[in-house]
């Protein structure tokens, strides 16, 4: 095929193709063409596909197209956020990771794998929004913040109990983690609390690359993180580190700095059990308004996006095996 016959080709092709496309060839009438069809669901490729045969099939010279869609594989890492218990702040934990992870420039997605009690539909402002479907797939929920998102908050009515045995619950797991994630690359998995069978369902069918776990810095806490670390150590899942929440009060009106639920804890154990710290989120009302508002801290400036923005870095480091 001559370059005259190539550039006569191209110029016939829809915008939206001709920036995907790969290689193109001319052969005894046969148009071969090849895209990069990388981020396209079905439907897109085949509309892709359909325009680029009509607007070649009558091309001087062509007797028949051939069009091939090539998608590079996403390598996807899950990353589970974990407790051993509810109450110590997992789910705000995982939002503003999540958050920060993006700011960083990092493609991630969010799963919440609350089934029983979803909150980042809340903690992200998406709770008026549902997902899509590519037919056989869910499709993530986008979010103000940048982080897409798939909940049950998102499929069932606000304010409805979900009273689902074990097995419902782990297949709604696969659901929300199966889904048409695009080019996301890292999944942050939000687990309920406790080590029921949502967590062994992760453990087992979905081998997370790691594992955050996060406590308050108080005994009580600490000996239900233990127990979680160790369902996730039988399942030989890393444990990328611990994260201490809720780590001292600062006073608005005077500044001291009081430790309701004690300080340091988390550090300790941590050094006890040989897994890195990977640092505290202090015990703050802007942290508390800012999520009841749907409004991520870590998708702003000041200390507490600071905060979260150095355990991001942790798991940035972690993941670019640049950790020790």
């Amino acid at each position: 095929m001559s370059k005259e016959e190539e550039e006569f080709l191209k110029q016939r092709l829809p915008a939206k193709a001709l920036e995907r496309l790969q290689s193109l060839r001319l052969a005894d009438g046969i148009a071969t063409l090849v895209f990069d069809a990388s981020g396209l669901d079905g439907l897109a490729r085949d509309r892709m596909e359909v325009a680029v045969r009509d607007t070649l099939r009558d091309a001087e010279g062509v007797s028949e197209v051939r069009v091939a869609m090539m998608a590079n594989k996403v390598v996807r890492r899950i990353v589970a956020i974990g407790s051993g218990k509810g109450g110590v702040g997992k789910s705000t934990l995982a939002a503003n990771l999540a958050v920060a992870l993006k700011r960083a420039g990092r493609k991630v997605g969010l799963v919440d794998a609350d089934i029983y009690g979803p909150s980042q539909p809340k903690l992200l402002d998406t709770e008026a929004e549902r997902p899509g479907t590519d037919g056989k797939n869910l499709k993530p929920v986008p979010s103000p913040a940048g982080v897409p998102l798939l909940s049950m908050g998102h499929l069932v009515e606000p304010g409805r109990a979900i009273a689902w045995r074990g097995p419902m619950a782990s297949n709604a797991l696969g659901q929300l983690i199966e889904a048409d994630w695009g080019d996301i690359d890292l999944l942050l998995v939000d687990l309920p609390p406790g080590t029921g069978d949502v967590q062994l369902t992760m453990l087992q069918r979905f081998r997370p690359a790691g594992a955050i776990i996060v406590s308050t810095p108080q005994d009580l806490s600490l000996i239900d993180a233990a127990r979680a670390m160790h369902l996730f150590g039988q399942g030989e899942v890393p444990i990328i580190g611990l994260v201490e929440n809720m780590a001292g009060y600062a006073c608005p009106h005077c500044g001291e700095v009081s430790d309701p639920f004690g300080q340091g804890g988390v550090e300790d154990a941590a050094s006890e059990l040989g897994v890195p710290f990977l640092g505290r989120v202090p015990l703050s009302l802007e942290i508390r308004k800012a999520s009841d508002a749907g409004q991520p801290p870590a998708a702003g400036e000041g200390p507490a996006a600071e905060s979260f923005a150095a355990i991001a870095q942790q798991l940035g480091d972690w993941l670019d095996g640049k950790s020790g």
